[in-house]
C-alpha cells in the first residue's frame, strides 16, 4: 500500500485524513504546527502525530499538503525535492516564482505534483465536460459562475479572487480546454483584514467570454456554472451536483451519479502515484491558474464609497 500522510490540519486537512482512512492506502501520519490539534486528529485517525512536519519525510511515499498557501512553497518543496509525490491544495502557491519552483521541483526528482482544484472532480462537472466534448450544447458562447456566501474568518492571507475564483477560473480553463488571451477584474475589500473580498472577473477566450462572481458576504453559499451554447445552455450546481440543459426540445435534468469530490480527488492522486500517471490537475494546471488570479488581482479598479467607512480603498 502506498505510504501517506498529511500536513496542515485544519478544516480541510482533517478531511484529507479521513478521506485517506477510506481508501486502499496506508496513513502513517498527520502533521500540524499546533500540537494538540494534530493529537486530536491523529487519534480520530488512528495514525502518528507530529508538530514538526519533517518528522513524515523519512515515512511517506506521498502527501497532502493543506497548510496556508503562503508556507506551500516552503513545506511541499521539502517533500518534492525527496521525490515524495505531493498534493499541494489550491493556490498552489502565494507568488508565481514559488509556484515555478515547485514544478521545476516535481520535475527533476519526477515527484508526481497535484494541485487540490476540487471543482474538477464534482460528478456535475465531469458529466458537463462530456456533455461538451459532444457537441450538445453546440459552439460555446458564454461561461458564468457565481461562487458566493458568507465571510470566513480562517482565511486571512489571500483575498476571496485567489482563494475562491480560482476554483472557477480552473473549471474556465478546464472547460475551453485553452487559456484565455484576456483578463479583466473589479474588486473591493468590505471585512477582509487586508484582501479583497468581492469581485467580477471576466475573462476573454476569443469566441466565448467567461464571467466569475465571487464574495464573502452574500448570506448564504451559492455555488453555480451557467454554460451557454449555440443549441442549448447548461445550469450546473457544485453543491447539489445537479446539471440540466435547456434547448429547443425543452428542458432535461441530466442524471448525476454523486459522490465526495474530495475523495475522488485524493483517490485519482493515489492512482497517478501507483501508476506513474500524470495528474489531472498538475502542476501547470496550478501554475496557469495562479498566473490568471494575479492577473486579476493586479488589474482591479477599487471604488472608495467616501460617504461610508465600509469600503475600504485596496493598493493596486
Amino acid at each position: 500500500m502506498i505510504k501517506v500522510g498529511v500536513v496542515g490540519l485544519g478544516m480541510m486537512g482533517q478531511n484529507h485524513a479521513r478521506v485517506y482512512t477510506e481508501l486502499g492506502c496506508e496513513l502513517v501520519g498527520v502533521a500540524d504546527s499546533d500540537l494538540e490539534r494534530a493529537r486530536e486528529i491523529g487519534e480520530r485517525c488512528s495514525t502518528r502525530y507530529y508538530a514538526d512536519y519533517r518528522e513524515l519525510l523519512p515515512q511517506v511515499d506521498a502527501v497532502s499538503i493543506v497548510v496556508p498557501t503562503s508556507l506551500h512553497k516552503e513545506v511541499a518543496e521539502d517533500f518534492l525535492t525527496q521525490g515524495i509525490h505531493c498534493l499541494v491544495e489550491k493556490p498552489i502557491a502565494s507568488t508565481i516564482e514559488d509556484a515555478e519552483a515547485l514544478v521545476q521541483a516535481a520535475e527533476y526528482a519526477n515527484a508526481k505534483l497535484a494541485i487540490g482544484h476540487i471543482e474538477r472532480y464534482n460528478p456535475a462537472v465531469t458529466k458537463l465536460k462530456d456533455i461538451i466534448g459532444r457537441g450538445i450544447l453546440g459552439d460555446m458562447i458564454a461561461l458564468s459562475t457565481r461562487r458566493v456566501g458568507p465571510f470566513v474568518p480562517r482565511i486571512r492571507d489571500v483575498g476571496v479572487i485567489v482563494d475562491s475564483a480560482s476554483h472557477d477560473i480552473d473549471i474556465a480553463r478546464y472547460i475551453m480546454g485553452r487559456e484565455p488571451i484576456g483578463t479583466f477584474a473589479r474588486a473591493n475589500r468590505f471585512k477582509h483584514p487586508k484582501e479583497e473580498d468581492q469581485a467580477i472577473i471576466v475573462m476573454d477566450f476569443g469566441s466565448t467570454t467567461a464571467t466569475i462572481e465571487v464574495n464573502w458576504f452574500t448570506p448564504h453559499k451559492v455555488r453555480s456554472l451557467i454554460v451557454t451554447g449555440s443549441k442549448g445552455t447548461a445550469y450546473l450546481d457544485y453543491i447539489e451536483q445537479t446539471l440540466t440543459i435547456c434547448n429547443a426540445e425543452g428542458e432535461l435534468n441530466v442524471t448525476i451519479e454523486k459522490a465526495e469530490p474530495l475523495k475522488l480527488e485524493l483517490d485519482h492522486f493515489l492512482k497517478c502515484v501507483d501508476n506513474d500517471e500524470d495528474p489531472l490537475v498538475n502542476g501547470h494546471d496550478g501554475l496557469m491558474t495562479l498566473d490568471i488570479c494575479l492577473v486579476a488581482a493586479h488589474r482591479q479598479n477599487y471604488i472608495l464609497e467616501k460617504a461610508t467607512n465600509i469600503a475600504q480603498p485596496v493598493m493596486v
